[in-house]
Parts: C-alpha cells; sequence; structure tokens
C-alpha cells in the first residue's frame, strides 16, 4: 500500500532517522557517541506519528476481524460463526509474519486473549491460540485503553475500579478544604483530578451500568460536593451532553467507520432507530447516540 509521498519528503526523514549520534551524560560526565540506525528519538514529536506510519498496512485480511492500532498497542478483534475459527486464527498468522517481516517483535508474554460467548449451548472449547509456538494466555478481563473490559461485558471491574481511584483522591480534596482553600479552587481540582476518573471513556460504558454501579459513582460526586459546599455536575448530564457531542461528530464526519449507522429517516426529523433486541446492545453508546440528536437541516435558501 504505497503512500506516494514526495521522494524529497522520505529523503528528509531518513537523514533524520539515520546515523544520529547519542551520549549519556551523568554528574557532567559525558559517555563516548554511539551512532544509532534504528528506532526513533525518544520524547521526539514526530516519533508517534513515524510510527502509525510504519504500521500503515497492518490492517485485517478478512472482513469478519477488525485490527485495532493504538501507539505500538496492536488488538485484533475477530467474529467467530458456526465455530470456524479459521479468518480469526488466520488473522493472528498474518499479523505474526508481518510483524517478522517489518522487524517488529511480538511480546507473546503481555499478549492475552478474552472470548465473549453468549451462547446459552453448544459451549466449546476453544483451542489455545498459539504465536510462534508460544501459548497465549486466556484471560476473562484485559484492560484496554484505560478501560477493564471482562468476558461478559459487564462494567461493574470498571466501575470499582474507577471508583477506588476518585476515593484516594477525596482525600487531596478534603486536605485542599482545610488549607482554606476557595470553593472555585476546589471545584477546579475536582473536574480535573476526581471527575476527569469518572467520566473516563463514559460514552463507552456508563449508558449500560446498573443501577447499584451508577450509585456507587453518584455517591463519589456527593461526597465530593459536600466537600466542595457547593453544587457540581451531576454524571447523568456529563454522559448525555458527551454522547450528544460525540454522536454530532461522527454523524457529520463521513470518513467515520460509525457514519453509516446515522441513517436520516424520509422525513428529516431524526435519524433511524438501530434495531437491538437485547439491553446490553440497545444501552451501547451506537444504539444511544441514534437516539440522541437529530439531523442537521440544510439552512433555507435565502429570498431577496
Amino acid at each position: 500500500m504505497p503512500l506516494q509521498w514526495p521522494a524529497s519528503l522520505c529523503h528528509w526523514i531518513r537523514d533524520f532517522l539515520t546515523n544520529r549520534p547519542q551520549v549519556v551524560r551523568i554528574s557532567g560526565s559525558t559517555s563516548s557517541p554511539l551512532v544509532l540506525n534504528t528506532g526513533t528519538p525518544q520524547g521526539c514529536v514526530l516519533s508517534p506519528a513515524l510510527f502509525t506510519l510504519f504500521t500503515h498496512d497492518c490492517v485485517a485480511i478478512h472482513p469478519t476481524n477488525t485490527v485495532v492500532k493504538y501507539a505500538d498497542d496492536t488488538t485484533v478483534v475477530g467474529l467467530i460463526s458456526d465455530n470456524n475459527e479459521t479468518h480469526y486464527r488466520e488473522e493472528i498468522l498474518q499479523l505474526t509474519q508481518w510483524c517478522s517481516a517489518n522487524n517488529l517483535v511480538l511480546n507473546t508474554g503481555k499478549t492475552k486473549e478474552v472470548i465473549v460467548d453468549y451462547r446459552r449451548s453448544r459451549r466449546t472449547d476453544h483451542t489455545p491460540l498459539l504465536i510462534d509456538g508460544e501459548v497465549v494466555e486466556r484471560v476473562d478481563n484485559i484492560k484496554f485503553l484505560g478501560l477493564h473490559i471482562t468476558s461478559d461485558l459487564s462494567w461493574n471491574t470498571n466501575t470499582s475500579h474507577l471508583v477506588k481511584k476518585a476515593q484516594q483522591r477525596l482525600f487531596f480534596l478534603r486536605k485542599l478544604r482545610r488549607a482554606g482553600l476557595s470553593s472555585r479552587l476546589l471545584v477546579n481540582f475536582y473536574r480535573a483530578m476526581i471527575e476527569s476518573i469518572l467520566c473516563l471513556n463514559m460514552t463507552v460504558w456508563y449508558g449500560s451500568c446498573t443501577a447499584l454501579e451508577r450509585k456507587q459513582l453518584t455517591r463519589v460526586v456527593r461526597t465530593a460536593q459536600g466537600i466542595v459546599g457547593c453544587p457540581l455536575p451531576d454524571l447523568d448530564s456529563i454522559y448525555t451532553d458527551r454522547v450528544k457531542k460525540r454522536a454530532g461528530s461522527i454523524a457529520m464526519d463521513s470518513s467515520h467507520p460509525g457514519h453509516r449507522l446515522f441513517v436520516p429517516l424520509p422525513s428529516g426529523k431524526r435519524y433511524r432507530n438501530i434495531r437491538t433486541t437485547t439491553n446490553r446492545l440497545r444501552n451501547s453508546f451506537f444504539p444511544t447516540a441514534v437516539r440522541a440528536i437529530t439531523p442537521c437541516r440544510p439552512p433555507l435558501p435565502h429570498i431577496s
């Protein structure tokens, strides 16, 4: 998949990445220089972009699979139907071969596999997944971009983790209150250090939380509100606002993979609801997002 870049830009990047001298300086002592021709400079603003470009052709080879890449983390999501794992295992093999051909090493020790299976019958034992002859550990939950995802797609583990982390920071909020900080500064601390934790990626999980989990989250907000001494935004309102904002962005971006889910009805007053058969799907992001916004109508022609 050639990028069709100008030759001058390719030469500039090659010059930037090759023959880079490096030294180590400790307490005024400097080591002898070492010339590097691999990798990218640590801390360089170009490094993430260059790595993304380097891995741009690492894509799924089957339509039932998806390869999700974020920095140096790669996740393969496979849909297995009728107990046929052929495409899924071919995808893993293709990823392994791609890494080998591009001088990248897969850390099998840190690789985890989670199987989501809601079938009430015909459950089968899945053959262990191998990468270069090494068995990949199968677990019930993983941490993905800050979210704890479990094999039953419940959010109890994720919610408990967020609540525990937020409660730990309530201690510092109390210390600041005792130090005599104003309510305005206390609110700023809460919004930056506690609310940011409670609302981390909340468009993904908050709509599917149980009543008990929401009660635990709300208790943290009310405790903080008592410490601060003034009203704080409730999580339901924050969730609704974020869903609408995110949904509007996706509906306007034709390049987004979820854009095709926003189909206006002939009347143009709202989008066509996504058909769901379970509460789990009905409360997930996209069905909620489609219900949350209305199509943007084109402006009426100006008549002078």
